[in-house]
């Protein structure tokens, strides 16, 4: 799975086969957590297959907030980078192939490669672009209505509709899974 990401990285080959020896695969089952809300992020992980869905709890409610699918990296980047409790819960939806790597052997890879600019650049935009996702998802719950974000979500990430149960959905766009099925049905009856 590493291999498909060999070009984007300028390393010679004893540099890739030796950071890419820190990554540990593991199958897991669906609804695996990963992470626990209040643990200390202490894993990197990588999707190979499957999906992971970062939530918290809010008085007895999940609260999604992300969804995670092939070939994207994911952690609970507070907890991670500063060593806090995470606020987040991060689980398996689907049965998953990932890929994990230490804190520490990750400390170790980008103290040797922060020197070499496009690897930290590609690092650095790999934290913004997950920034900028929930930048968007909180904007628009403060500028659009239900309706609105669960098209932008057709739009903007098809996937989320195919792979995800309609409860996760309904915990993310922020309503109950009724409301999600009467918006559904408004849109059906709109065409």
């Amino acid at each position: 799975m590493l291999d498909q990401f060999r070009n984007k990285f300028p390393l010679n080959d004893s540099k890739w086969i030796e950071y890419t020896n820190h990554f540990n695969r593991l199958e897991v089952a669906a609804k695996t957590i990963l992470l626990e809300e209040g643990e200390i992020s202490k894993k990197l992980f990588i999707i190979e297959e499957g999906c992971i869905r970062v939530w918290f709890n809010n008085n007895g409610k999940d609260l999604t907030t992300q969804f995670f699918f092939e070939n994207q990296s994911v952690a609970s980047i507070e907890s991670f980078m500063k060593k806090i409790p995470s606020p987040v819960v991060m689980e398996t939806i689907e049965p998953s192939v990932i890929w994990w790597i230490s804190k520490n052997d990750l400390d170790k890879i980008l103290e040797e490669i922060k020197e070499i600019p496009e690897l930290r650049d590609r690092f650095i935009n790999m934290l913004f672009e997950r920034t900028f996702d929930y930048m968007k998802h909180f904007v628009s719950f403060i500028k659009d209505s239900p309706t609105q974000r669960y098209l932008n979500l057709i739009e903007e990430r098809p996937q989320v509709l195919q792979r995800v149960p309609q409860h996760y959905i309904a915990s993310y766009l922020g309503v109950s899974t009724v409301h999600l099925s009467r918006i559904k049905s408004q849109l059906l009856h709109a065409k």
